[in-house]
């Protein structure tokens, strides 16, 4: 089953709802390394969250999950640990550093990345991209792109 999540995601994935698109993270979280940094990549409001918020879930996660543009990360402790972050009020690369985020970019956790190419020099070579967006019918694309 694990491969056919990736097979599933690598073909594209259209989703009708946030507990559709949650289900696949869930789905897939199951199969991750234990070093896995994801970008998702997409405009606002094409589902990023809600798709950490099935990774948290298939982590065990049980405190809500929201998007951490504000704070810029939140850890989240299940039976792994999971690192959101939320790279889109970032504005220089220095920031990384400043803010001290380059101990969260390197991992013995889940790393999900939002807004990845705010970041990309940072983003290592083999991380996971997933591209999701919205459809002409408002239904909901993902795509990994490993």
């Amino acid at each position: 089953m694990a491969t056919n999540i990736c097979a599933r995601l690598r073909a594209g994935v259209t989703t009708a709802s946030a507990e559709e698109t949650q289900a696949l993270a869930t789905e897939l979280a199951a199969m991750l390394p234990p070093d896995a940094t994801l970008a998702l990549h997409g405009d606002l409001g094409v589902g990023k969250t809600t798709f950490v918020q099935g990774l948290a879930r298939g982590f065990g996660v049980r405190e809500p999950v929201t998007s951490p543009t504000f704070n810029i990360f939140t850890l989240h402790q299940g039976n792994r640990i999971l690192v959101h972050l939320d790279a889109y009020r970032l504005e220089t690369p220095r920031e990384v550093d400043d803010l001290l985020l380059e101990d969260f970019l390197v991992t013995p956790w889940c790393l999900a990345v939002e807004w990845p190419d705010k970041i990309a020099a940072w983003i290592p070579p083999n991380a996971w991209h997933l591209s999701l967006g919205i459809a002409p019918d408002r239904r909901h694309t993902l795509c990994l792109r490993a």
